[in-house]
Formats: C-alpha cells, sequence, structure tokens
C-alpha cells in the first residue's frame, strides 16, 4: 500500500488525466482569497551585500497559520458545493496544509478532519487542534496516512483535499506569483521551495505568462529531491523520505497535476544539502530576524551554498514558505547551523588535575573571548599519569578564525589535546558548483 504512489482514486488527481492550470484560473484564484489571506511583505533582506545579489524575500510565514498553504485551502474551500461545504473535507498531511485547512476550514464552518502521521512535529499537530479541526494519527508516514484519510472521506463522503495536487490548490498557491511581480516586477529570478510541486507549479505559470524571462528554480535539499529526480527521469518517482530537516518538503511522489504541468516551466532544479538549511536558519533569524521552517530556508540555502554565481548582482526572489518550526528542532538546528560555521568548537585537552587547573584552563579561553558551553572531566580512561585529567569541551567562538586562535593557545600552554579535522568544514562549499540541470528546458543555460 504504502509503495503505491496511486491508492485510492482522487479525481481530480488522475494520472491518466491531468488537470491543465491557466493563468486565467489563478487570476481568479486571487480574487476569491481577497480578504481571507494575507498579502505578505516583499522584503529585502539584509544579507544580500554580503551574498552579492539584491534577495528579496516573500515572507509567507507571515500568514496567520505560518505558511503559504493558506492560499490554495481557501480557494478550493470556497468552490465547494453546499451539500459538500456540510459533509466536509479531509486531508492527509505532516503539517501545514492541515493547519491551514484547520484554520479555513473553521473559519467557515465547514466540517475537517485531518489525518497527520505520527512522526508529524508536535507543534503542527498542536496547531491543526487548535484551530478546529479533528485530528487522526496514523502510521508513520504520509503515504499511509492518505490511504487511511481517502477511506474515511469515502465513507463519511467528505471531499479529499490534496494539499499540493489538487487543481484548486495548485490555483491559489499560483497567487504567490502574482503578488511577486506586481511588489518586484523587474524580478530576475524566483527560487521556490519544492515538496509535491503545488507551489512551484502555480508560481511558475504565473511569472512566465508575465514575464517570461524571469527564471524560475525550484530547490530541494539532498533527502527530499522527489520532483528533481521526477524530471530527470520524465516519470514520477516513489522517492523513501526518512528525517529531514525540511519536514513540509517531505513528499515521496510528485503530484500529477504538478508534475504534467511543471515539465517545461522551471528552468533549473537545485539540490542543497541539510547542513546548509541549519546555517540558513540560523541567519534567517539572526540577520533577518524571521523565524523559519527547514522547508522555508531552502532558497536562502542554495544561495548561501554558492549555487548561483549566475545571479550576481542581479534581483532575486526567495520564497520563505513556512516559520512553524518545532522549538525542540529549532535549538537543535541554531547548534547545528553554529557548529557547521566553526561557532561551536568541541575538543579534548588533558590539563593537571589539580587545584586551580580547570581555573587555569578557563582563564585562558575567557581571556581570548571564548564562552565554555559545556565541560566534562575525564579521569579513569585516560592514558598517562594519574596527575592528569582530560577535559572533554564545548567551546562558542565567534566563527573559523576566532577558533583557530582558540586552537593555536590550547596548542601554545598544553601538550596533550585533539581537535576535529577542520579541513571538511562545510565553509569550503561556498564555491560548490551546482548540479547538472534536471530540467527538460534548461532556459537559463541558453542565455
Amino acid at each position: 500500500m504504502a509503495n503505491n504512489p496511486d491508492f485510492g482514486f482522487d479525481e481530480y488527481c488522475d494520472p491518466s488525466n491531468p488537470r491543465k492550470i491557466k493563468y486565467d484560473d489563478i487570476v481568479a484564484a486571487s480574487r476569491r482569497i481577497v480578504g481571507a489571506v494575507c498579502k505578505t511583505p516583499l522584503l529585502k533582506a539584509h544579507m544580500s551585500e554580503k551574498l552579492g545579489m539584491d534577495i528579496y524575500m516573500k515572507t509567507e510565514s507571515m500568514q496567520m497559520t505560518g505558511c503559504y498553504k493558506e492560499r490554495g485551502v481557501r480557494n478550493t474551500l470556497m468552490q465547494l458545493s453546499d451539500d459538500q461545504k456540510k459533509l466536509g473535507t479531509i486531508t492527509a498531511t505532516a503539517g501545514n496544509h492541515g493547519i491551514a485547512m484547520s484554520y479555513h476550514a473553521a473559519q467557515m464552518g465547514i466540517p475537517c478532519i485531518v489525518v497527520m502521521p505520527t512522526i508529524s512535529p508536535s507543534n503542527k499537530i498542536d496547531k491543526a487542534q487548535k484551530f478546529g479541526a479533528k485530528v487522526i494519527l496514523h502510521s508513520n508516514n504520509v503515504l499511509d496516512a492518505k490511504s487511511h484519510a481517502m477511506l474515511i472521506g469515502r465513507d463519511k463522503k467528505m471531499l479529499y483535499v490534496n494539499g499540493f495536487d489538487h487543481p484548486h490548490v495548485i490555483e491559489g498557491h499560483g497567487t504567490v506569483g502574482l503578488e511577486i511581480m506586481e511588489q518586484l516586477p523587474l524580478a530576475d529570478a524566483v527560487l521556490v521551495p519544492v515538496g509535491g510541486g503545488g507551489l512551484i507549479t502555480g508560481v511558475a505559470i504565473a511569472i512566465k505568462h508575465l514575464k517570461p524571462d524571469t527564471e524560475i528554480y525550484g530547490i530541494s535539499t539532498d533527502k527530499t529531491c522527489s520532483m528533481a529526480e521526477s524530471l530527470r527521469k520524465n516519470e514520477r518517482v516513489f522517492l523513501a523520505i526518512e528525517n529531514t530537516i525540511a519536514d513540509g518538503l517531505a513528499v515521496q511522489t510528485v503530484g500529477v497535476n504538478t508534475f504534467h504541468n511543471l515539465k517545461g516551466l522551471v528552468d533549473k532544479m537545485v539540490i542543497v544539502k541539510e547542513d546548509w538549511v541549519a546555517r540558513a536558519i540560523t541567519h534567517l533569524i539572526e540577520d533577518e530576524k524571521l523565524v523559519v521552517e527547514g522547508a522555508g530556508a531552502v532558497s536562502m540555502a542554495a544561495i548561501m551554498a554558492g549555487m548561483f554565481p549566475n545571479l550576481k548582482g542581479k534581483k532575486v526572489v526567495c520564497i520563505i514558505s513556512g516559520g512553524n518550526i518545532d522549538t525542540t528542532i529549532l535549538s537543535r538546528t541554531l547548534e547545528r547551523g553554529m557548529a557547521a560555521e566553526g561557532r561551536l568548537m568541541k575538543f579534548k585537552v588533558s590539563i593537571q588535575d589539580r587545584p586551580g587547573g580547570m581555573a587555569d584552563l578557563c582563564s585562558l579561553l575567557a581571556g581570548i573571548g571564548v564562552t565554555i558551553r559545556d565541560c566534562l572531566p575525564e579521569r579513569t580512561w585516560v592514558k598517562g599519569d594519574v596527575f592528569s585529567v582530560q577535559m572533554k569541551v564545548v567551546a562558542e567562538t565567534r566563527g573559523w578564525d576566532h577558533s583557530k586562535e582558540m586552537i593555536e593557545q590550547i596548542k601554545k600552554h598544553y601538550k596533550e589535546y585533539y581537535f576535529p579535522d577542520m579541513s571538511d568544514r562545510t565553509e569550503k562549499l561556498s564555491n560548490a558548483r551546482r548540479g547538472p540541470c534536471l530540467a527538460p528546458n534548461p532556459v537559463c543555460m541558453q542565455k
């Protein structure tokens, strides 16, 4: 069951009859959702100068539910018949789509059931429940949750709404593209997070209609690249996805309609490593004062990783698709991002096991502005004399240069120490080349 992407028949997502998404339908959706969904700001990024391009952030994380998903949900619910509104809707999701469904269904008085896998972030489960939906936790993957939801929907005559492939959902998501063109008509490129493909499909249709020479790039992580693989192989493929920092992009099989419509529109699919996503989340908080989830940070992560040398000096829009990040995951992510930039350093050093030995180490580190985050003495499993103790230290520095200064001081004052190999640090990836073009029409390479 879990390996069959089309388990259960959905007339709106029929592999034998893909729906064509039209620009006019996106315009109609934009009129339909006015007043119910926020027109989000397009903010100039403070990191623009450092990254060498004019970066603008389309802050969909500022929606009421913290994600762009509201657009497609509202557009879909507003087109239900009166009878279907009474019977209600049901969906399966790992988070953001269910939150949007819950909120807007409650606003419109429509019964709503959201089926979520047990591995969904707890904050997203709580939000969906808070807004009023009946939340059912089922299995540990979205495909099984979808199968369960479709069975319930069939029994209760509730409409199943696919969170990224329902035609009305895609049309609603395309309104992001309309707003970008209104807010920045001269945009050279738009970077879009890609999971199942609903957002990039709607955005690409809207923007390519209004300004065909604007380049559209789809961004996924190395663990969530089902659309990139599907476009590369020219068929929808199943991609097993386990844990990922970008849970909003964790779609194992892309949509029928998204895959059919996206071919020929996207200029390039780009895959970024998840360590860069952690770094992007950290910098979006520190530099831009935006709390962003993993899926929402992938476009900025790709720029930080140096994957767009062709966009230097150009006007680039990054769609910040959502901000619903679990606090536990956020804490881990910030530390991972700091470690990737050399701002957290773990090392071992042997010191004299005598009064003042530890104080000398602390004084040395404090003297160069290093903060000790954690420190654990090891006396038993240590080679050498019994008058030594090995200290396992986690220290916070200002970056790689400061860490090098700390290492030099430790080596100068102590005889036995161990530091991790800094030659493999991810900072060296800043000049990494992009992977091969995965789109059928590499327009950006023809210019």
